[in-house]
C-alpha cells in the first residue's frame, strides 16, 4: 500500500496522474489504429486487384494442363498471383512468396519453377502444368497416389510443390537414385520434417510409372 502511494505521489508530482496516464495510452491506441487504417487505404496500398485498369494489362495467353486460356493480367503479376486468383486453379500454395520454401512449384516444359517467382507474361509460350494437371480424370495421378500411400505429408500445405517437384525429377529421372531424389526435392521445404516419407512417396511413385 504504501509503494502505491508513493508513486502516485510521484506520478502527480510529474504531472501525470494514473488516470490520466491510462487515458492518453487509450488514446495513443486508437490513434495508432486509425493510422494504421489510412495506411491501408492509401494509394499505392491497394491489392493488385484493385489496381486494375484498361491501360495497365496486357493479354497473353497461358497454355495450362493442357489447354489454352487467354487473360488479362498487369505485367508486374505473378505467375502464382494468376493461378490462383484469376484463373482459381488453388492446388498451387502461396508459401513464402520469396522463393524459398517450394510450395508455389509448377512445371514449365517439365521444368519445376517457383511460380511466385515467375511473372506471368514469362510464362506465355510454355506449357505449365500444375497440381491439378497430374489427375486423370478423377482419379489421383501416380506421384499423387504414391504420396497417400506413403503418407508423404503431415499439414499438407507443402505437399503440392513437392509432388510437382517429384514429377518432374521423373518426367527427366524415371528411375532415380536416393539421392537424386534428395536433390530432386532439395527445394522444398517440410516445415513438418515429413523429409523420410517423402521420399519413399517419389520411389513409389518411380515404381508406378514404370
Amino acid at each position: 500500500m504504501g509503494a502505491q502511494n508513493s508513486n502516485n505521489k510521484l506520478a502527480r508530482k510529474e504531472g501525470m496522474t494514473r488516470r490520466g496516464f491510462i487515458q492518453a495510452m487509450g488514446t495513443g491506441a486508437v490513434g495508432a489504429s486509425l493510422s494504421g487504417a489510412a495506411m491501408a487505404a492509401a494509394p499505392g496500398n491497394e491489392p493488385p486487384e484493385k489496381l486494375l485498369s484498361a491501360k495497365d494489362t496486357v493479354k497473353i495467353n497461358l497454355h495450362i494442363n493442357g489447354a489454352d486460356r487467354a487473360v488479362l493480367v498487369e505485367p508486374r503479376w505473378t505467375l502464382l498471383y494468376v493461378l490462383r486468383e484469376v484463373i482459381g486453379l488453388t492446388g498451387t500454395k502461396e508459401g513464402c512468396s520469396r522463393g524459398e520454401c517450394g510450395a508455389c512449384t509448377v512445371l514449365l516444359d517439365g521444368v519445376p519453377r517457383y511460380a511466385c517467382m515467375t511473372l506471368a507474361v514469362e510464362a506465355e509460350n510454355c506449357h505449365i502444368t500444375t497440381l491439378e494437371g497430374l489427375m486423370q480424370g478423377e482419379e489421383l495421378g501416380p506421384v499423387q497416389a504414391a504420396f497417400v500411400e506413403e503418407d508423404g505429408f503431415q499439414c499438407g500445405y507443402c505437399t503440392p510443390g513437392q509432388i510437382m517437384s517429384v514429377h518432374g525429377l521423373l518426367e527427366k529421372t524415371p528411375r532415380p537414385s536416393m539421392d537424386e531424389i534428395r536433390i530432386g526435392v532439395s527445394g522444398n521445404l517440410c516445415r513438418c520434417g515429413a523429409y523420410n516419407n517423402i521420399f519413399r512417396a517419389a520411389r513409389n511413385a518411380a515404381e508406378r510409372k514404370i
